[in-house]
C-alpha cells in the first residue's frame, strides 16, 4: 500500500471502539481505526479553543509559512496519498492522484492569501473621526467532510480558515478516515501547533452534536447531503454559528442543436461518470434537443460502453461505489425509471465479476420528469436523458427543483449562452466544458444547495469577523 508512517498512528488515539476501514474494491480491511466519543469531541474543542488564543494573533507571515510547509509536504506524499485513498475509497489512482493536486492548490493558494487580511479604511461621515474595518478570526472552526473527496474537503476548509487565524477540529466520514489522519501528520511535519489542528473519529451524531451545541465552536463548514445539512442548520440556530454549507446537487446537463456534438458526449461522459458518479458536481439530467437527441443518444452510448471498470489500482474509468446502500440507490431509480416509460440502452446491472458493488456505467433514455432519478440527486453511475423542444421549456424544467449547485450548457449561439447563463438558478455554470472548479474560484451553490461559498477570496468570509473602528484623536 502506502507509506505506513501515514496512517500508522490512526491506532494511536485513545478511543472508544474501533473502526474497520475496508476497501470497496474488495470488501478486505485496510485498517482498524480508534473511535472517538463526546468527551474526544470535547477535549478536542477545548485544545482548539486554548490553541486560538495565540494562532490567531500569530503573525500572516508565519501562518503562510506553516501552511507552505504543509503543500509542500502533500506534493512530496502525493503518490503515497493517492493509495490510501484508492485503498479506502475505491477511486481509480489517476483520478487519485488528480485530487491530491487539488488538494494541495488550496493549501498554496491560502497560504498567499494569509499575507492578505484586507484592512480597509472607510471614508468618514463624522469631523475628526478615523474608520477602520478589521478582518478578525472568528474562534474554533468545526469542519466535517464527505467520503467522495477525502482529502479535498479538508484542505479546501482547512487551509481557508488557518490562513485567517482559527483554529480547526475536523470531523471526516468514517468511510475515509484515513485520508484525513494523513493529512493530520503532514500537518503536524508542517508545525502547526499543538491544537490548532485536530482530527476526531466517531460517530457523526455525537461528535457533531457536541460541537453544533459548543458555543465556543463559532463556525461551522459542512459538505454533505441537504438533509443533514438541514439538521445541522437547526442544531447550530441556538449558538448562532456562521455556517458555510456546501449540500446536494441536482445538476441539468443541457445541449442545444448549434452544440459540436462530438465534444458535448465527451463532456457529458465527464461531467456524469467521474468519481464513478459519486460527485454534487455529476450532471444528473441531461436535456437534449429533439433536433440531435437520436444522434447524441447513439454517440453518448456507445461512449459509456468503451468505459473500462476495475479495482483503483488498475486506474479504470470506472470504480467501485462506496457501500451497498448506493448501488441499492442506483438498482432502484433504474427500475423506477423504466416502469415509468424510459428504454435502457446500456448497463443497469451489478457486474457480479467485479463485486457486489461495481454498478455498470447506465444510460436511459426517454426518461419522464415523474420518474425518481429526476428529481433526486443519483450520485453514482447512471444517465437519464430525455429530449425537449424549446428554451424555454428547458429552463422551466432544469430549474424545476430545490437545488441549485451547478448547470452544464452546450451550445455555440453567444446570445443563447448568456440568455441560458441568466436564467439558469445555479451558483455556477459551464458552457461547453465540465471542470469549472480550482482554489481561485468561488465554489457553491443556491437555493438548497447550501451557504456561503468555498475557495477564493471568498472562502475566507466565514472564518473572520468584521470589527468596525472608529478613532478621535482629540
Amino acid at each position: 500500500m502506502a507509506d505506513a508512517a501515514l496512517v500508522q498512528h490512526a491506532g494511536d488515539f485513545p478511543g472508544h471502539g474501533r473502526l474497520a476501514v475496508r476497501n470497496p474494491a474488495t470488501g478486505d480491511v485496510v485498517a482498524q481505526v480508534a473511535m472517538s466519543d463526546a468527551t474526544g469531541a470535547r477535549e478536542a474543542v477545548e485544545a482548539a479553543h486554548k490553541a486560538f488564543a495565540g494562532w490567531s494573533v500569530t503573525l500572516p507571515q508565519h501562518r503562510a509559512a506553516i501552511l507552505h510547509r504543509w503543500h509542500a509536504l502533500i506534493v512530496e506524499a502525493k503518490e503515497d496519498l493517492a493509495r490510501i485513498m484508492v485503498a479506502e475509497q475505491g477511486k481509480p489512482i489517476g483520478e487519485a492522484r488528480g485530487e491530491i493536486d487539488y488538494a494541495a492548490s488550496f493549501v498554496q493558494f491560502y497560504a498567499e492569501e494569509a499575507l492578505r487580511p484586507n484592512i480597509e479604511g472607510v471614508t468618514s461621515h463624522l469631523a475628526d473621526a478615523e474608520m477602520e474595518l478589521w478582518r478578525e478570526p472568528v474562534g474554533v472552526a468545526a469542519l466535517i467532510t464527505p467520503w467522495n473527496f477525502p482529502c479535498a474537503m479538508i484542505t479546501r476548509k482547512a487551509a481557508a480558515a488557518l490562513a485567517a487565524g482559527c483554529s480547526v477540529v475536523i470531523h471526516p466520514s468514517v468511510e475515509t478516515p484515513l485520508s484525513a489522519l494523513a493529512l493530520s501528520v503532514l500537518a503536524h511535519r508542517a508545525g502547526f501547533p499543538e491544537g490548532v489542528m485536530s482530527t476526531v473519529i466517531g460517530d457523526a451524531a455525537t461528535i457533531v452534536g457536541e460541537w453544533t451545541a459548543d458555543a465556543r465552536v463559532r463556525a461551522l463548514s459542512f459538505t454533505g447531503s441537504t438533509e443533514v445539512g438541514r439538521l445541522l442548520y437547526r442544531q447550530s440556530a441556538d449558538t448562532v454559528k456562521r455556517l458555510v454549507l456546501e449540500l446536494g446537487g441536482h445538476a441539468p446537463f443541457i445541449v442545444f442543436p448549434s452544440a459540436d456534438l462530438d465534444r458535448a458526449v465527451s463532456e457529458a461522459v465527464k461531467a456524469k461518470f467521474a468519481t464513478s458518479g459519486q460527485d454534487c458536481l455529476g450532471a444528473n439530467r441531461f436535456y437534449i434537443h429533439r433536433e440531435v437527441y437520436d444522434a447524441f443518444c447513439e454517440k453518448f452510448t456507445r461512449a459509456v460502453e468503451a468505459l473500462s471498470m476495475g479495482v483503483g489500482e488498475n486506474d479504470p474509468d470506472i470504480g467501485p461505489l462506496i457501500h451497498e446502500r448506493a448501488v441499492a440507490k442506483q438498482v432502484e431509480q433504474v427500475a423506477d425509471a423504466v416502469a415509468k416509460g424510459a428504454k435502457l440502452l446500456t448497463g443497469g446491472t451489478v457486474d457480479e465479476g467485479l463485486g457486489p458493488l461495481f454498478f455498470r456505467p447506465t444510460v436511459l433514455a426517454d426518461v419522464p420528469d415523474e420518474a425518481a432519478i429526476m428529481s433526486e440527486e443519483n450520485f453514482g453511475p447512471v444517465a437519464p436523458l430525455t429530449p425537449f423542444d424549446t428554451e424555454e421549456e428547458v429552463i422551466a424544467r432544469a430549474n424545476a427543483t430545490e437545488y441549485g449547485l451547478v448547470a452544464y450548457v452546450h451550445s455555440q449561439d453567444p446570445r443563447r449562452i448568456y440568455r441560458m447563463t441568466r436564467a439558469l438558478q445555479f451558483g455556477m455554470v459551464a458552457v461547453n466544458r465540465t471542470k469549472v472548479t480550482g482554489a481561485p474560484i468561488p465554489f457553491g451553490g443556491v437555493k438548497q444547495s447550501g451557504l456561503g461559498r468555498e475557495g477564493a477570496r471568498q472562502g475566507l468570509e466565514a472564518f473572520t469577523d468584521i470589527k468596525y473602528v472608529c478613532r478621535d484623536w482629540g
